[in-house]
């Protein structure tokens, strides 16, 4: 870890429209001083509306955020790279520096939810994922200082 400045984690995603984008959200919310968040997708795609909706169930704003490229982040540096889908772990390229990565398998609530017609159904499906997101995040200090 760079001890120039805080910890800097990438949650990585297929598409970075909704799991990687909660995952960051929550990471902003909860660690703003100690972690510095940022997500991407392997193929980016647009952020999912559900996902903006249930993260301001949680009382976090993230209809600002807009799914980005790894391309885009190719000079930054990472501490640690999280992956959260089997997808992006599979297909995950060397970055930059010196990291450590962990895959952190999360259902895709897209996925989840398209088979369901009821809005309230989908919304489950988002929300528990949202809250196994929330559960991680609160475990990223220990997380981070495991070598």
């Amino acid at each position: 870890m760079n001890n120039d400045r805080i910890p800097r984690i990438l949650f990585l995603c297929s598409g970075n429209s909704c799991r990687s984008q909660m995952a960051e959200g929550f990471t902003r919310a909860r660690h703003a001083t100690t972690i510095e968040a940022l997500s991407a997708g392997i193929n980016p795609g647009r952020l999912d509306p559900l996902a903006v909706q249930v993260m301001a169930e949680a009382g976090i704003d993230i209809s600002n955020y807009r799914s980005k490229s790894l391309e885009e982040l190719r000079d930054i540096e990472f501490d640690l790279v999280v992956t959260v889908c089997s997808e992006a772990d599979a297909a995950c390229p060397v970055l930059p520096g010196t990291h450590r990565r962990h895959h952190q398998p999360l259902d895709d609530p897209p996925r989840l939810a398209a088979t369901v017609n009821d809005i309230e159904e989908k919304l489950r499906h988002y929300r528990r994922v949202r809250d196994e997101i929330g559960e991680f995040v609160e475990r990223l200090p220990g997380l981070l200082s495991k070598r």
